[in-house]
């Protein structure tokens, strides 16, 4: 059932941060003028940091989970790490609903209601579109977009794709487990970032840190 995620291309890459909180990259695409947007810090952002260390890449980090924010706000960051207090939202910008983990010692909660988060538990959090982010930030370009945002992932993709900006790389953690469904929801997903482009080149061994580049950034 893991076969989608399996790699479609082998290239050169290297897992960056924690084996919690990181990701496959591509190194060899990464310098001092990348762009890297990373949807969903928690409390782990040793994939930034090792973005920022080995390549002076720029972050640009989003999360609305109050105790996200409260971590952060804690943290001594560095200089090409920006940090903002909002999430992403396939559809709206605004206020939204935010689902608390089931799990009182977790930290993330999801916009969509699912397994892992307690359907009567919600705060108020601010969440964007990725056209207004875009907009905002006023990028035109992102090298890699990382992305752990607890099952909204899905419909999120969908909105990047559509999205005027070019991305490189894709790195995202899917979310099949918190969800019952027939099929996992990552085979759909996969399947329309390949029409748009997008080929695996690294997965997890837990098969849900999944990394895609755009076919237009591998040398023959």
């Amino acid at each position: 059932s893991f076969l989608h995620l399996h790699p479609a291309v082998q290239i050169n890459c290297k897992w960056y941060g924690t084996s919690y909180g990181g990701f496959y990259i591509m190194p060899s695409l990464l310098d001092r003028s990348s762009v890297i947007y990373s949807f969903g810090t928690g409390r782990d952002i040793s994939f930034d940091k090792e973005c920022i260390r080995k390549h002076g890449a720029s972050i640009f980090a989003f999360d609305p989970t109050p105790k996200s924010i409260e971590w952060i706000c804690n943290q001594k960051l560095p200089d090409r790490f920006h940090f903002h207090p909002y999430g992403i939202s396939a559809s709206i910008s605004g206020q939204a609903d935010f689902f608390l983990p089931a799990n009182p010692r977790a930290v993330s909660g999801s916009l969509v209601k699912h397994k892992e988060v307690d359907a009567g538990q919600s705060v108020k959090v601010m969440i964007k579109t990725f056209d207004d982010i875009i907009r905002e930030l006023k990028h035109t370009h992102i090298d890699a977009v990382k992305m752990d945002i607890e099952g909204s992932e899905y419909d999120v993709i969908d909105t990047i794709l559509a999205s005027p900006v070019s991305v490189d790389q894709i790195l995202v953690e899917f979310h099949d487990r918190d969800f019952v469904q027939a099929e996992p929801r990552s085979k759909e997903a996969i399947r329309k970032l390949s029409e748009k482009g997008y080929l695996v080149y690294g997965c997890s061994r837990s098969y849900e840190e999944v990394s895609l580049i755009h076919k237009s950034k591998i040398r023959k």
